[in-house]
């Protein structure tokens, strides 16, 4: 068989009427970007925590349909006024994810009025070219009474007051699924980016970092998760079939290295725990995690620690 005839045998067959898209979700930090993403892909592509700014770097979730194709971005959380280098590179990630995503999915938590930073990205949104498909998602529904639905729409609505709009709980999955219709609605006609079996551009060794992260976030106090970044030094499957991870964890102060190691290594082997059954899911096989923790003074304001795990490009 040739190349031309292996070819054709394994080209997919496109409809003519094929939509796709960049999806962006916006929102400011611990809105529930990622138990969003995670919910319409119907399986954990990002992490998630009670926390603000879980979400570091860009990260895409795929959905291939045979009429459709939804990059969904995931996005830091946008913050109005960056303490740091780290930030300031979360913030550059949203504005550029503006500008690349055909539709944006602005999400906003309808738990409490609309804060400074809801206004600010309003405005930002405002200025957008008409051609920017725009929807606002206002989450957590489910924690609202029913006297206060009206109002607390009402004033969201204000902020964009010409975008379509849906009110839902992403935890609960109560009206996803009319979300997910309005993205589709939205979405221009286009090919498909990616292969089929794709659903995210992360690699796996990234996303086991970021399991690890993850469950620092939700083990430990509030002075200790903003200040820790994992990274995967090692990643191999042995003979036995058990995949090798080896991970440092770095932290600002030797108090944090302390907090995390815990009495006897107590928290850093249930850190570790946690973490190993989260990738074992993913992997669908054993995993043998190995962590370590280091001291890495002020690494968010470091341009140097930064690039090395691997939220700044070299320049």
């Amino acid at each position: 068989m040739d190349d031309t005839t292996s070819f054709e045998l394994n080209r997919e067959t496109i409809p003519d009427n094929h939509r796709s898209g960049f999806v962006a979700v916006i929102g400011r930090p611990n809105v529930g970007k990622s138990t969003l993403i995670n919910a319409l892909m119907q399986q954990k592509i990002a992490i998630v925590s009670p926390r603000p700014q879980t979400t570091r770097n860009r990260q895409l979730g795929i959905i291939t349909e045979p009429d459709q194709q939804i990059i969904f971005i995931d996005t830091p959380g946008f913050i109005r006024k960056p303490r740091h280098k780290l930030d300031e590179y979360m913030v550059e990630v949203v504005i550029e994810t503006l500008s690349d995503a055909d539709v944006i999915v602005w999400m906003v938590d309808a738990s409490e009025p609309p804060t400074a930073t809801d206004e600010a990205i309003g405005a930002k949104l405002a200025e957008l070219p008409a051609s920017r498909r725009l929807i606002l998602a206002i989450n957590k529904i489910d924690t609202l009474q029913p006297d206060q639905v009206i109002e607390r729409s009402d004033a969201f609505r204000a902020l964009l007051p010409e975008a379509p709009w849906l009110m839902f709980s992403a935890e609960n999955q109560n009206g996803t699924d009319q979300l997910y219709a309005m993205i589709s609605e939205a979405l221009p006609n286009g090919p498909r980016f990616y292969p089929v079996d794709q659903i995210t551009d992360s690699y796996v060794r990234t996303i086991a970092a970021e399991m690890v992260r993850e469950q620092i976030l939700l083990q430990l106090r509030d002075e200790v998760p903003h200040a820790v970044a994992v990274l995967v030094d090692e990643f191999k499957e042995r003979d036995n079939g058990v995949t090798y991870i080896g991970a440092t964890i770095y932290v600002e102060r030797d108090t944090h290295k302390k907090i995390i190691i815990g009495k006897g290594g107590s928290q850093l082997r249930n850190i570790g725990a946690a973490a190993r059954k989260e990738i074992e899911t993913m992997l669908d096989g054993p995993v043998f995690l190995e962590l370590w923790v280091k001291v890495a003074p002020k690494w968010r304001r470091s341009d140097h620690m930064l690039q090395q795990l691997g939220y700044v490009e070299e320049a």
